[in-house]
Formats: structure tokens, sequence, C-alpha cells
């Protein structure tokens, strides 16, 4: 069950609060330090073992509101790995930061640039999460407008939205984005 509220941070401010791209950044146990984690049962298949053991995982990143859950698995510690990569992808789609499309990409989007044009990064990439926070970043920050964003990034239109209908959650995201701002959807 996730949150399914916006959050919007205008970077890190004073009072200490971090950007979504600050969150993303953080090692796995940075990240966990400012979560709450539960653990408990979870019903369903899984035999005997699943109900006599608290093997479901739910966390809970505090300053966001974000929360993830995974019980896939009899194994609590796969469980928290995959709610740890839910929580990230959950940043990456629901936190927006602030973006100036008339300055270069980050090093990790140049990069990943670099190494195949077009922006045809795979899920597996280490900066996976990042590139789609900034792609999303920088579409918002264009009110929008994929052709814009597009500019920005460096790509064309067309590999924008190949890349944005390659992860449906994405395309999802990116639509309610561009909804918000009163354009249609992208088909």
């Amino acid at each position: 069950m996730k949150a399914k509220r916006d959050v919007i941070d205008q970077g890190a401010s004073e009072s200490g609060r971090r950007a979504g791209r600050a969150w993303l950044e953080l090692s796995d146990e940075e990240l966990l330090s400012q979560c709450r984690v539960e653990t408990y049962k979870a019903s369903g298949p899984g035999g005997q073992k699943r109900n006599k053991t608290s093997s479901a995982v739910r966390i809970r990143h505090e300053p966001t509101g974000l929360t993830v859950i995974a019980t896939e698995s009899r194994s609590q510690h796969e469980n928290r790995a995959r709610a740890l990569r839910r929580l990230r992808e959950s940043v990456a789609l629901n936190v927006r930061d602030s973006v100036d499309r008339s300055a270069d990409p980050p090093p990790f989007v140049a990069e990943a640039l670099e190494r195949t044009p077009g922006l045809h990064v795979s899920r597996r990439h280490p900066d996976y999460y990042r590139i789609v926070h900034y792609v999303l970043d920088v579409l918002n920050s264009a009110e929008g407008s994929p052709a814009q964003a597009a500019r920005a990034l460096g790509i064309t239109t067309s590999q924008l939205i190949r890349f944005l209908k390659a992860e449906p959650k994405l395309l999802a995201r990116a639509n309610q984005l561009r909804r918000e701002k009163g354009l249609k959807s992208l088909s």
C-alpha cells in the first residue's frame, strides 16, 4: 500500500529537509535510518512457515510519508531488500525537485547518455531511479512538454517518450504530471 500523495521539496533547506535527489543518493543504511521498519506475519500461500514467522516487511519513509511493503518471500531479509527498492522507486516517481533546464544534466545522466545515446537505461543500472527522478523533474519543469524536456536532456522527443513508455509506472506518473498541467496523456 503506497501513499498516493505527491511530495514536493524545492531542495535542501535550512530546516534540514532533503530533496528527492538527495534521498536517492543515500546508501541503503542511511535511507533506512530515516524509516520506520515493521515486520509482521503475512497471510497467503507459502506453507506453514509463512504464518509462523514475521517475514513481511513494511517501510515508511518518515520525511515523505511514503510507505511500501514486500511480502513475496518467506525470507525477511529478501523482503527488506525488495521493500527498499520499492521505496527508491516511490521516491523517484513521487518526490519532485526544481530543475534548471538550461543547466547541463547531472553527471550520472550525462554518463548514461554517453554509454547509450537515446536514454536506453536498464532497471538494473545503479543510477536508474536517479535518472527516472531527474527525467520526471525536467518534464515537470517543462510544464509537461516532452519536446521541451527532451531538448533540455539533449535527446529527441521520440527517445524521451520511448524511455517513459518502457516502464508502465513511469508513463503513468508522466501522464499524471501532464494532466495536472491541463495536457492530455501520452499514448
